[in-house]
Formats: structure tokens, sequence, C-alpha cells
């Protein structure tokens, strides 16, 4: 046996439990995990010699440590001793290992994607965000040469899976690839120079995620090639929405990119919302790694489902707008949540709400009290614009928008209708009423809520007249039942 298989052993003999990955082990003890690099070169990724092993250990730790502080605490050269092995002891290193902080099973978000509730999701999407607005900029990352690289990879491993995986399923997603990665390339480049190219995770599907105490947690970024880590970042949310989409959870993953683009908004110019035409690219290539990747460890089934699930990435129905209206209370947000993953691209429509624009636009977090000046007729008119501004460059980059606000002036109403002919899309115009007290109940009883709406709020907004309605009038009390109502053309 070499060094490296003597000191798993002793590992192993200490832990209650091994998780074997193709290129680590981790051995859990108490309530701690060692995790060892495997002596494996398998191009992309070179753990084979021991100074190799050690360097992206310490790397590992550093990487991860400005993600998530307090799940990875050190490394540790395993030394031989006459009785076996000890940590940092005297003496050559049999090998490194990697200490981190035991979690929880239930805590990963892949074995438990059901767990994700509406309020994880928003936490999780501008998690990501924030995360990628401090990632440093690296313009010589990110564009053709990483996607490329990703591209290349995915071809040269399904290839040598073709039997398993269908060879004729293979090569069209391949073809399909190409040609949309040939289309896209000009636009990756643009965003490279324009500082969407970051240190980002890499890796990051749902396997990587846990949640705490209801905070979303992001662990085991991707370390030994900086082709891999040194990317777009919508490269990088690709990976997770594809992820909850997969595993079900569209709804989730919906509300991931809603939070996420509320969130980034704050930093990001323009071009966030314009890039969002190159996400049926980025989630089919995410989708292509899993595939080969689980193909790997055994599961064929699951390798041809994300082969299948690639496809239909490059494959998106077609863009619409969808205006949401009506006094406070009424449940529009809620009903837009519901409806918003059906319509449009995976992971669905762009939820653009006029509460959370106007605290962006006015320098508040989005569940920030806001002063009454922000309600002020001019303050409105400029969240109303960024909203349209916001929409305008969504549809242009072939996705759904859900518009949620309470256009009660006729104008505002009239614009919406007006951007989806200018774009092009199918409009469709929503009006949401409920009876008086639902409506005072449901506004007395948010909390932690964009919308700063109080029963006095409500009072001056049933006293207004909107003119006439002519969107389809809805009596909302219901939320589900409402949902089901538009998204069945009712």
């Amino acid at each position: 046996m070499s060094a490296h298989d003597d000191v798993a052993a002793w590992l192993a003999a200490r832990a209650d439990r091994v998780i074997e990955t193709s290129c680590a082990q981790i051995f859990l003890e108490g309530d701690v995990a060692w995790k060892m690099k495997r002596p494996v070169d398998f191009g992309f990724l070179d753990y084979s010699t021991l100074a190799k092993r050690k360097e992206f250990l310490e790397k590992e730790l550093a990487f991860n440590n400005a993600i998530t502080p307090g799940i990875y605490r050190a490394v540790h050269k395993v030394a031989r001793t006459a009785d076996g092995f000890a940590f940092d002891g005297p003496g050559r290193a049999a090998d490194y290992v990697l200490e981190m902080r035991r979690f929880a099973d239930a805590a990963v978000l892949a074995d438990n994607p059901s767990r994700i509730d509406g309020d994880i999701a928003e936490r999780l999407g501008r998690t990501i965000a924030q995360f990628h607005v401090r990632a440093p900029v690296n313009p010589q990352g990110g564009g053709v040469k990483a996607l490329g690289f990703t591209i290349r990879s995915n071809a040269e491993q399904l290839r040598r899976l073709a039997d398993a995986l269908g060879s004729d399923d293979v090569e069209a997603l391949l073809t399909i690839t190409d040609q949309a990665f040939a289309a896209a390339s000009p636009h990756l480049e643009r965003r490279r120079a324009e500082g969407f190219a970051r240190h980002c995770h890499g890796d990051l599907h749902l396997a990587n995620i846990i949640v705490e105490d209801g905070v979303p947690k992001l662990f085991d970024c991707i370390e030994f090639n900086e082709l891999l880590s040194e990317i777009d970042v919508q490269y990088d949310l690709a990976f997770t929405l594809m992820d909850l989409s997969f595993r079900g959870r569209p709804d989730a993953a919906n509300r991931v990119l809603g939070a996420y683009l509320d969130e980034a908004a704050r930093h990001f110019g323009d071009e966030l919302w314009a890039g969002l035409s190159l996400l049926p690219l980025m989630q089919g290539v995410r989708a292509t790694v899993r595939a080969h990747v689980v193909t790997h460890q055994g599961d064929v089934a699951g390798g041809r489902a994300y082969v299948a699930a690639a496809r239909r990435h490059f494959a998106p129905p077609k863009a619409t707008l969808t205006a949401i209206g009506g006094v406070s209370g009424t449940g529009k947000t809620t009903v837009a949540r519901m409806i918003g993953h059906a319509l449009g691209p995976p992971p669905g429509a762009i939820l653009l709400r006029s509460d959370e624009v106007r605290k962006r636009v006015f320098g508040y977090a989005a569940a920030e009290p806001a002063p009454g000046a922000l309600y002020a007729p001019e303050a409105m008119r400029q969240a109303y614009a960024v909203m349209f501004a916001e929409a305008k460059l969504a549809l242009g980059a072939g996705r759904s928008v859900i518009l949620d606000a309470t256009f009660i002036d006729l104008d505002n109403r009239a614009a919406a209708a007006a951007l989806a002919k200018e774009v092009g899309v199918p409009f469709d115009g929503v009006w949401l009423t409920a009876p008086r007290p639902v409506l005072e109940a449901r506004v007395g009883a948010r909390r932690g809520d964009a919308s700063d709406a109080t029963a006095d709020t409500l009072a001056r907004q049933l006293a207004r007249d909107p003119g006439d309605i002519h969107w389809r009038i809805i009596d909302a009390s219901d939320p589900a039942a409402t949902a089901q109502r538009i998204t069945g053309g009712d």
C-alpha cells in the first residue's frame, strides 16, 4: 500500500462514516470531518503528488473561508510515528488532510430539496449575489476561454460515455451546444470586459449548499482549476438554478433568480439583465456537466435524465409579459411567485416588484422600512420607469417578465401593454380584487416584507378611481385558485 492508502486506512479506522468521491475521501469523526485528496490526475484536476495535494488543500481552505467562514478549519500534516500516524507530528508528511466542521446530513440541500421554502430561496439568491458582488474581478477569466473549456471537456466525457447515454442523444446535445456557444461568444466576451468574470464558487449545485438555522451557506468551491472558477457570475448561478429545476423545485429556482437579480442590480448595470439571454446556454452546459459526473458515479439513468434536461434548456419557450395589478393586500406578489416558474424559459419569469425596485432606486434594503417620501408621485414615477426599463431589457433577452405593482394609474397600465407591443411579446394584464376585510387582514399581517403598505395606505388606494380597467379582473381571495385561473387563461 502507498503512504496515502495507509493514512486513509488510519483515518477510516477512527471514523464513524466515510464518504467517497472520485477525487476525495471525507472521514467523519465526531464533530469533525477530515478531507483527503486522492492521488489522481484527471487532466482538468491533478492531485497526483504530495506537494500538489498540500497546495490544493491550502487553496481550498483559503477560498472557502473567504466565502463562508467557520466550516473549514486548518490543513494538517499527517506524519508517521512508531505507533502509526499523528497530526502535525515530527518527521516527513505521509499525506495532508483538511479539517472541517462536521454538519448535519439534513443540512445539505441536495438531500432535502423539499425543505427550500420561499424564505430560504430568497436568502439563497441574495447570498449568492452578495458573494458575486464581493468576488475579485478577473478580466482574463470567464468569457469564451472559460466556458469553451468546459464545453470541450463535456464533449470529451460524453463521447466516452456515448454507449451508456445514447450516442444519438449525445451528438444532438453537443451539436446544439456548439451552435449556441458560437452565437453567444461575442456576448460572453463583452461580459468579461465589463467585469462579470470573477473568482466564483465554480461548483454551486445543491450538494455544495447547506442551510443552518435558516441561513444558506456555500462550501466546497473549486480550487484546482482556474478555468472552472474564474468564470462569469451568471454561469456560477446557473448551476444552482439548473439543479433546483432538475430536482423538481422550479418554484424555488424562480425565487432564487428573482432575489439574486434584485440584489445584484444594486451593483451591476444593464448587462445584468441583457446577459439573461445566455442563461439557456449556461444551464444547458451545467446539466451536461452533471450528466457525465453522475454517469461516472454509476448512475446511468441519472446521466440520461441530465442529457434530456440539457437539451430542453436549448429549446426554451417564448417570452411573455404579465402585469398583475390591484390595491395592497390583493396578493399580487403571492400569486406572481406561484405562477412565475411556469412562464417562459426555465427557471421562469423575472418578477419585477415595484416595492423592491423602489427600495433599490433609493438605496434601501429590500425589507428595510422606508419613509413616506418614497411613495410621493415623483418617487413612484421613478420606480415605474426603472421597472419598465428593466423589463424591456429582460424581455429583449428572451426572458418572460411579471410586473407586480398596484397599476392604479391608467397611464401605467397603458405603458405595460405598450411595452409588450414594442418588444413583440404576448401581454396579459390581470387586475386582482378581494373583499375589504381580506385586504385589511393581509396588510396587517405583513412582516419583513418589501411593501410598506399600512391600513391607511390601503384606505387611500381604495378611495382612488382607477378608471376603466380592461385587464382580466379576478377575485384573489384564494391565491392558489387565482394562480390557476391566470395560467389557465381564464
